[in-house]
């Protein structure tokens, strides 16, 4: 799950619980997908201007996985 978020809002106490709501979500669904061989699930949440056209998910997830 991916989420971009401008830079100033990254550290808003609202921005931080949707993102541990999110995490949790997350974790809730790989569980579920493990029973039957599914992938798991990721929170990203990518501040808006380190996104670029030669940025690719797995460098992505590499730098802003949340959790």
């Amino acid at each position: 799950m991916l989420e971009p978020k401008a830079r100033n809002e990254m550290d808003d106490p609202e921005v931080l619980a949707k993102r541990g709501v999110a995490v949790q979500w997350c974790e809730r669904a790989t569980a579920h997908t493990a029973t039957y061989g599914g992938k798991p699930w990721r929170y990203l949440l990518i501040p808006h201007d380190t996104i670029a056209e030669n940025m690719t998910l797995r460098g992505l997830a590499e730098r802003f996985t949340a959790g």
